[in-house]
């Protein structure tokens, strides 16, 4: 597997991302001209860097980093159906993390995805990110209904020092009940 920018490939990327559904984002199925659309005004590139993601010579799916001025980047991973389950999205983290840390010098990476992707979970934790949150009806499908999310995260320290630093979630502050109230 290896990496390469995207060089306006339009037509490429039309094709990747039409011929597959991707059912757990807000979109599941891509329109053609919607896509053409996007990349004439700039959405893969203004305030974002976009790369493919090659296999056996073949392209088989696209890393959209988001936010890649900020210190803490967004980033959206489409993998095609037929590759999907065979650790290719671990090995894309896992450069991801070197890029953003290693050679731009971000801080933090945060990841969103909607609870019930249990696959794309599994491939976060093996991928060294960290589960942060679990936020309450905040993904907005494209069909209206809504779904739970989950944060995950991967953090400079933790790559430079090769280990994982978990969270603090359950914490008890003083002066309050058990249910949060303020005593």
């Amino acid at each position: 597997m290896n990496i390469q920018k995207f060089k306006s490939e339009i037509e490429d990327l039309v094709e990747l991302l039409c011929s597959n559904d991707w059912p757990y984002h807000a979109n599941a199925r891509l329109e053609r001209q919607s896509i053409r659309n996007a990349a004439e005004k700039g959405y893969y590139s203004d305030g974002r860097e976009t790369f493919w993601i090659i296999s056996e010579q073949q392209k088989v799916g696209i890393l959209v980093i988001d936010d890649i001025d900020d210190s803490i980047p967004l980033f959206d991973i489409r993998l095609i159906e037929n590759v999907r389950g065979k650790g290719i999205g671990v090995k894309v983290l896992q450069w991801l993390q070197d890029y953003l840390f290693g050679e731009l010098e971000k801080i933090r990476i945060e990841a969103y995805t909607r609870a019930d992707n249990i696959a794309m979970q599994k491939c976060f934790i093996k991928g060294n990110f960290v589960k942060e949150g679990y936020l309450r009806n905040a993904w907005e499908n494209e069909d209206g209904t809504i779904s739970d999310s989950m944060l995950y995260a991967a953090i400079y320290d933790d790559w430079k020092n090769n280990t994982i630093t978990q969270p603090i979630l359950n914490d008890t502050f003083p002066n309050t009940t058990s249910k949060g109230e303020i005593i």
